[in-house]
């Protein structure tokens, strides 16, 4: 890893104690439990719902499939913030569980570690085989390359990817891509594809009919939400005019462990909570990191996404609710900032 880059994690560790014909797919956010997102495909609007405590026996039905978002659970981070972030990983597994219909998988959206050690990728795997859904995907977050460039990750989680873990699926008519914007951070700790990565997204999306629903995940940000902080692409503009032709674009991240939302176009963007700890909105503070809150506050700072996919339809649908809700609050639509 260059030194750069090990420099900067290094001073981030020591910041705050933070379709029809069309089949367009529609994201709906069904749930937030500990750090995820519970996502409904169905067509197009977003409109929100919050996951109450008890599960709603309606949730998901009509849906095609529903898969689940987490996001940096930081294994191994034990400061003030969150002193047990395998504890709040767990509630945020034991509310997928408890959800009526089992997602058909989880995408987990980056910073599985702290610190890219094989205990702390061992203390995850061991948590999330306890989950209902079995097929599990990841792409990496900076913590997860720190220590050795990202070799033990590959070894656990990029068996048959590219370069440095990118690759994409198909699921039921909706083509996904995981990409990798954390292997070349640049100044500032902005993210960056690169130009092999690049190349290789370009080559994935030719052919596919622009009707195909596509969902783009990756660790930092695709569009630049604060770039004092790193908390964007520098190259995203390029990987984002690949998917212009296409009928519905949803693009998932992690890195900032709050609620961020847009839409332009026919793309929306949307972040994850952490399931480990929050972080300042962006500018309220003097830099990023772990943000500590009273502790009967935390588990409304983090979350989880359920995502549901209907062929028909005409909106993509996204609900955030915090761990520790139990109200119907949520928020939804372009342009919103949730978090602490």
């Amino acid at each position: 890893m260059p030194d750069k880059k090990q420099d900067f994690i290094g001073q981030k560790l020591q910041d705050l104690n933070n379709d029809g014909v069309d089949r367009r797919g529609f994201l709906k956010c069904m749930a937030w439990a500990g750090a995820g997102l519970v996502w409904t495909l169905n067509g197009g609007i977003p409109v929100s719902r919050a996951f109450a405590k008890t599960a709603d026996p309606s949730a998901g039905k009509g849906g095609d499939f529903s898969f689940v978002q987490i996001s940096d659970s930081h294994i191994g981070f034990n400061k003030p913030a969150n002193p047990d972030v395998t504890a709040t990983l767990q509630t945020a597994i034991n509310k997928i569980n408890a959800m009526p219909h089992n997602p058909d998988f989880i995408i987990h959206t980056g910073d599985l570690s702290q610190l890219s050690k094989p205990s702390e990728f061992d203390t995850l795997d061991q948590a999330l085989r306890g989950a209902s859904a079995k097929q599990l995907y990841f792409v990496p977050g900076e913590h997860d390359m720190l220590s050795d460039n990202g070799e033990q990750y590959l070894e656990c989680y990029g068996k048959g990817t590219k370069g440095t873990g990118w690759y994409s699926f198909d699921h039921k008519g909706v083509h996904f891509v995981g990409l990798v914007n954390v292997a070349n951070l640049k100044a500032g700790g902005m993210g960056s594809l690169g130009h092999e990565q690049l190349e290789w997204l370009e080559d994935d999306l030719k052919g596919r009919s622009a009707s195909t629903p596509i969902v783009l995940f990756a660790h930092i940000p695709l569009w630049t939400i604060y770039p004092d902080w790193g908390w964007g692409t520098d190259d995203s503009e390029q990987a984002l005019s690949y998917v212009k032709r296409f009928g519905s674009v949803t693009v998932l991240n992690g890195h900032i462990h709050q609620i961020m939302q847009k839409i332009e176009g026919k793309v929306s963007f949307h972040t994850a909570m952490s399931t480990a700890f929050p972080q300042p909105a962006p500018g309220s503070a003097p830099s990023a990191g772990p943000m500590k809150v009273p502790a009967d506050q935390l588990q409304r700072a983090l979350g989880i996404t359920d995502v549901n996919y209907l062929v028909s339809g005409r909106s993509l649908a996204i609900v955030d609710s915090p761990l520790g809700a139990s109200g119907s609050s949520a928020s939804g639509g372009g342009g919103s900032l949730g978090g602490s």
